[in-house]
């Protein structure tokens, strides 16, 4: 066998072997695509189903690591607004600091969160520390590395409730416009459960 067919035999092993491994990873990506989709589907009919006695947070921590989940994010947290003091408050959260950060609250505008939740408007951030709307304060009374970000409004019927905000994707890649459209959709599913949740607790159900 001559060099040259030698080194076309090679080749087509070697790619055949890509090809191969590229395969499987396409086919572990659509089963954890339909396990989303369905995750998310079980979590609608929760939201549909909501009566005076469900847990709500319990239904929006998992809705925030369904977000997670889907877009392979380390760390994410639900913000909701207190329309009574104008600030965004850490409802949820997931990653390193998740028992630490519940509860803590950021001024509306401040940061980029409080900024998505103000223009209601989505922001997708690869480098957090390139972008002026930024703010560190969390970051550093909490200990933690934010390295990028994307977030979106919670919004109903034109008000905005909150924001779910998803935090360095994992293996450092970047946040793409497809992880965006996921956040959105489940920001929808959040925002139709937290005002079935207000109209089932102001008995308008």
């Amino acid at each position: 066998m001559s060099t040259e067919i030698r080194g076309t035999a090679h080749f087509i092993q070697q790619e055949n072997i890509r090809l191969q491994k590229e395969n499987e990873r396409l086919q572990q990506e659509v089963i954890r695509l339909r396990l989303i989709l369905r995750n998310l589907g079980n979590l609608n009919q929760m939201a549909l189903a909501i009566q005076p006695d469900t847990d709500i947070l319990g239904l929006l921590d998992q809705i925030l690591q369904a977000a997670l989940d889907s877009i392979q994010a380390e760390d994410g947290s639900l913000m909701l607004v207190d329309e009574e003091t104008g600030e965004l408050s850490f409802v949820v959260v997931h990653g390193a600091v998740r028992t630490q950060l519940v509860g803590h609250r950021i001024p509306l505008g401040a940061g980029i969160a409080g900024w998505v939740a103000q223009k209601a408007e989505a922001a997708i951030v690869p480098n957090v520390q390139t972008d002026p709307r930024f703010s560190s304060g969390v970051d550093q009374a909490f200990h933690f590395k934010t390295r990028s970000l994307v977030c979106v409004p919670i919004s109903y019927t034109g008000r905005v409730l909150g924001v779910i905000q998803a935090l360095n994707k994992s293996n450092r890649k970047e946040f793409t416009s497809a992880d965006l459209m996921m956040l959105n959709v489940v920001a929808q599913l959040a925002a139709a459960a937290i005002a079935r949740a207000e109209s089932v607790l102001l008995g308008e159900e």
